[in-house]
């Protein structure tokens, strides 16, 4: 149907009255499409006629916090993998978008005046973030690669405005405890490639970002250790299930930690705070073989040769195959034991081969 050209328009428009034009505008508001009707609302404003840019929802920081804490509730009760009625059919094969939108919701309640919804809220979803490594919550292969989560940048976005909002005290009170909750060797996602896992950094890394001035590394060790208290003292409680913690823990808690460990090395030793150096290499909630490597730089780093050559070679009894200690015991001249030779001869065998 041919359209009228703008002089036909305008002469019948000629022929309203004031009232029929109003009516004929609003039929076209109320039954047209979005963008008709913003740009209508664009020319009744005051200011222009230019089209106003959406201004985005303001946060609810609750209704956020209410929402994740549902979430999250009926992912560890396993809603989302058996036939649950609290979650529909069809919103168990798209858990991935409604992670991916409380996260963003998350994010923008951060900005509020009073994060602390906000913060509670992004916490509770990286708790999440990192169970999803070993339990299985959803059915995928790799939750947090399907999710294009990438949990370093929203730890980094946390630890940085609460840092901002509530100053460096309360920022490590609590960023400590989340730090060795949250920080993986190997990063969040499962098969350790894609996208996201491309995208991910250590937490290490982060803090090094934030940790500006020498005091705050300080600040931050004595928090640290006190986290560290509490991971002895949930270890020692009483506790009914079958997943009680063992020397395993131990030990995949400190090669979790290694690079944070190797970096308070590098910024305490030697200062007025070496002596937390100290506590940490004898700490009770860490353990294994990368324990003995930060024992054995230490006592590289006091001299100890002798101490230092036992304990490398210590480590290497317990993980023949770590290209970083026997790479510390050839620099050190420490005895190597023959199953971690052979690895090292059967890997040089290989690069020649290739």
């Amino acid at each position: 149907m041919d359209r009228m050209d703008r002089e036909q328009f305008f002469a019948r428009l000629g022929a309203l009255d004031e009232e029929r034009l109003k009516k004929a505008l609003w039929n076209l508001y109320w039954r047209g499409t979005a963008t008709i009707r913003q740009r209508i609302e664009a020319e009744l404003d005051p200011d222009g006629p230019r089209q106003r840019r959406k201004e985005p929802e303001p946060a609810d920081p609750e209704g956020t916090l209410d929402e994740v804490r549902d979430f999250v509730a009926l992912a560890r009760s396993g809603a989302y993998l058996a036939g649950d009625r609290r979650v529909r059919p069809r919103e168990r094969t798209r858990w991935r978008f409604t992670f991916q939108r409380l996260v963003k919701d998350a994010e923008r309640a951060l900005a509020d005046d009073d994060l602390s919804a906000g913060a509670e809220a992004m916490a509770l979803l990286l708790d999440l973030a990192q169970e999803m490594r070993g339990y299985d919550y959803f059915r995928s292969e790799d939750p947090i690669e399907a999710a294009r989560v990438v949990v370093s940048e929203e730890v980094s976005l946390l630890w940085s405005r609460v840092m901002d909002r509530v100053g460096f005290a309360e920022f490590a009170r609590s960023a400590a405890p989340q730090l060795v909750r949250w920080e993986s060797e190997y990063g969040w996602t499962r098969t350790g490639f894609g996208r996201v896992r491309e995208q991910e950094t250590s937490l290490a890394a982060v803090l090094e970002r934030l940790l500006t001035l020498p005091d705050r590394w300080v600040v931050f060790t004595d928090r640290y250790l006190e986290a560290l208290d509490e991971v002895v003292a949930r270890r020692s409680a009483p506790v009914s299930s079958r997943r009680r913690p063992n020397d395993t823990a131990r030990d995949r808690l400190t090669s979790d930690l290694a690079e944070w460990h190797a970096m308070l090395v590098d910024r305490l030793f030697g200062s007025d705070s070496e002596d937390r150096l100290d506590r940490l290499a004898t700490h009770p909630a860490l353990g294994g073989p990368d324990l003995i490597y930060l024992q054995a730089q230490l006592a590289r780093r006091r001299g100890d040769l002798v101490a230092a050559r036992r304990l490398v070679t210590g480590a290497l009894d317990r993980l023949p195959g770590h290209r970083d200690y026997l790479a510390f015991a050839k620099e050190i001249a420490a005895p190597i034991p023959d199953r971690a030779r052979e690895l090292a001869s059967s890997r040089y065998e290989r690069l020649i081969g290739s």
